[in-house]
């Protein structure tokens, strides 16, 4: 049984090594934040951090995240104070929100790895996240007042 790192906490997953990160998290964890979109890792939707990078936990095998730190939208920031989550709110990105918690964590990686991104970074940075609802301009405006907010410290360091 591989051993996972899930927001901070240890889980044996029984379940083959094969088997796709995604239903690990959704179906024997129920950590239903992370959502299954394609299957193909073509969407976004079920975006995690691994080790700080954001992957796509349908194209991820359970053996071959096995030992590292997973962090899905429940473990970004459990109080939602987190920038990236403040931004969302503030800008009221979501329509339906299916796509949202993939966008939130491509967001924070971008922005942990950039934290003043130009307009161009953040439009390359979120390339391949696909919304539904069509709000990529409130998408953009989220995440460039997310680095306002991380660069002004006004919550989560």
């Amino acid at each position: 049984m591989p051993n996972l790192t899930i927001n901070g906490q240890s889980y044996f997953a029984d379940a083959p090594p094969d088997t796709p990160l995604l239903w690990v998290i959704r179906e024997d964890l129920r950590l239903t934040g992370t959502k299954y979109g394609c299957g193909i890792g073509a969407c976004g939707s079920c975006t995690v951090h691994i080790d700080g990078q954001a992957v796509r936990s349908c194209s991820i095998t359970v053996g071959d995240a096995a030992g590292a730190s997973i962090t899905t939208i429940e473990g970004l920031d459990p109080a939602n104070a987190h920038p990236v989550q403040q931004a969302w709110i503030e800008h009221q990105v979501p329509q339906c929100g299916y796509c949202q918690s993939g966008q939130i964590m491509q967001a924070a990686a971008l922005l942990a790895a950039n934290p003043n991104p130009n307009l161009q970074q953040i439009v390359a940075g979120m390339n391949g996240h696909l919304c539904r609802c069509a709000t990529y301009t409130r998408i953009v405006g989220a995440v460039q007042r997310a680095a306002e907010i991380a660069r002004e410290g006004v919550s989560h360091a």
